[in-house]
């Protein structure tokens, strides 16, 4: 036959210049990254990711507002470098976020199929048992002159009443207990998932807040009412949950003796607040009892001293009244603070110092002897000028921007001057006054809205049960085959098969023999005995 004679059938296909898509690499590309070995390896850089979270310091945080600016001061050359990195924002940065979508691809690629076999082993029957018995543990073999029928119904007798799933044929029983171990498989794979979305879905539609409200203030909870807000990426910021309080009292209580002196014993804020259109309610806030107004809390953080100041301009018109935050520098509470005047008249004021719950002077200055206000003071320096509120530049309340102010001098002499409660500080020519009213004191609250965190919780301890559960439980099958014999008799043989490491029980396979009329195994002999 030549290649003339042979007939081949060619199917003609449009000519349209390009070759047909091949989903070949995508299909490549889905079994590695749904793989378990991508998701472990996945699960291990994100923990590496997150290193740089605990190394550098992280912007909004509650407990250290000022962490990332004391940092950048501290380090002006490497700051800007780990700044474009995102290493200041590492869970927020882009980085961090695309570990985390890949994993969590990747983890729901390869649960759900492997949660569907795992639902099918938990609901399946004990299979047929192996051809050859003997190659398994603990097989034993015997002849009775039971009926088979009998000692296959005393079989499922006995492994029922001991939890195993039993099927029986006529000459064949077998049984499977354990199968709790793959229910707590199947609830460690899926909770793994929901615990994974559940965070996911918290950063997505969450938020997280700082504010410090003194005694007295009121919060309103919108975006402006914020000291530092940081929203998500779904985060509605117009509707955040209608919730306002003020702050009432604040009560803290330190230790007055022993090695930890000076530490705080308890503190509570107690809060009037209105959820909505609801009529107003009071509560206590502490440190691990936070205001919950559907899923938006509001923890209770830390606190500090508002010295209450009455400032008087040129003029004599009181031009600003009311608590002034300063925040703490060190345990013993003293703190810094900046009251800016911007509508006295002649000229604005400003006046920068520090508050000494209870005042001393040592080598080094005024400082403070103890957190609590037994004896508080305001120590001030004056300035006087332009205080650059106009140009467009935001401003911290903390800070004082002096280009272009100027201090005020008395004989060519700076003014610094102590103020304790009722005194008054008289700035010459005029100028103005301050008048150390009271003490008052603040408290930071940070506010969060997490959906996703009971979620979270619900997930992580169905992941503890369902991998300890997994981890204690021994699932193994028996078979019992009753064949006939010589003489009438019927022959049995009994065998089981672990499908964990652990060892199963080791009576198991005896007590079996001995319900169904088998004899005991006769001891070994012991070395006196054989010498």
């Amino acid at each position: 036959m030549t290649d003339l004679d042979t007939k081949t059938t060619v199917r003609s296909h449009p000519s349209t210049g390009q070759a047909p898509p091949s989903w070949g690499w995508l299909r490549w590309a889905w079994r590695n990254l749904t793989s378990m070995r991508t998701a472990v390896v996945l699960l291990a850089l994100l923990a590496l990711a997150a290193i740089p979270g605990s190394l550098f310091p992280q912007r909004n945080v509650a407990s250290d507002p000022a962490a990332v600016i004391n940092y950048t001061r501290d380090n002006p050359r490497i700051s800007p470098w780990l700044d474009r990195m995102g290493m200041f924002d590492v869970y927020a940065s882009p980085w961090f976020a695309a570990i985390y979508v890949l994993l969590l691809i990747s983890m729901t690629g390869c649960v759900l199929p492997r949660s569907r076999r795992l639902w099918q082993s938990v609901r399946s029957d004990p299979p047929p048992a192996p051809r050859n018995l003997a190659r398994l543990e603990g097989h034993r073999t015997w002849e009775t002159t039971r009926e088979p029928a009998e000692v296959i119904a005393a079989a499922v007798a006995y492994l029922r009443s001991n939890g195993f799933r039993v099927v029986a044929t006529g000459k064949e029983v077998r049984a499977e207990r354990g199968y709790l171990r793959e229910v707590g498989n199947l609830a460690f794979h899926l909770s793994l998932l929901v615990f994974l979305v559940g965070i996911a879905a918290g950063k997505l539609v969450g938020f997280e807040g700082r504010v410090a409200v003194a005694e007295g203030g009121t919060f309103a909870n919108d975006v402006s009412q914020y000291d530092a807000f940081s929203p998500s990426a779904w985060t509605d910021v117009d509707n955040l949950e209608p919730v306002s309080f003020s702050l009432e009292q604040f009560d803290v209580s330190y230790q007055t003796s022993g090695p930890n002196m000076g530490q705080p014993t308890e503190f509570a804020a107690m809060l009037a607040y209105r959820a909505g259109g609801g009529e107003e309610q009071t509560i206590t806030v502490e440190p691990n009892h936070p205001l919950d107004v559907n899923e938006t809390k509001f923890f209770l953080t830390g606190n500090g001293y508002a010295p209450v100041v009455t400032v008087r301009d040129g003029r004599g018109q009181v031009v600003s009244t009311g608590p002034v935050l300063f925040l703490p520098l060190d345990t013993d509470n003293a703190s810094e603070g900046v009251i800016k005047v911007p509508d006295a008249q002649p000229t604005q004021l400003a006046f920068e110092g520090l508050f000494l719950p209870t005042a001393a002077v040592g080598p080094q200055g005024p400082y403070s002897m103890f957190p609590d206000a037994l004896d508080p003071q305001l120590v001030l320096t004056a300035y006087t000028g332009d205080l650059g509120l106009g140009d467009g530049v935001p401003q911290s309340v903390f800070t004082l921007d002096k280009d272009q102010l100027n201090q005020v001098r008395r004989n060519g002499q700076p003014i610094t001057q102590a103020l304790s409660v009722g005194e008054t500080m008289k700035l010459p020519g005029g100028q103005g006054t301050l008048t150390f009213d009271r003490v008052s004191r603040f408290a930071n609250f940070q506010i969060a809205h997490d959906p996703g965190k009971e979620i979270t919780l619900v997930a992580a301890v169905v992941l503890l049960v369902g991998l300890t559960t997994s981890l204690v439980i021994r699932r193994r099958r028996l078979w019992v085959r009753v064949r006939g014999a010589e003489g009438g008799e019927s022959r049995i043989e009994v065998a089981r098969y672990s499908l964990t490491r652990r060892e199963p029980p080791r009576d198991e396979i005896e007590e079996l023999v001995t319900a169904l009329g088998g004899a005991a195994p006769s001891p070994a002999p012991s070395k006196e005995s054989s010498a």
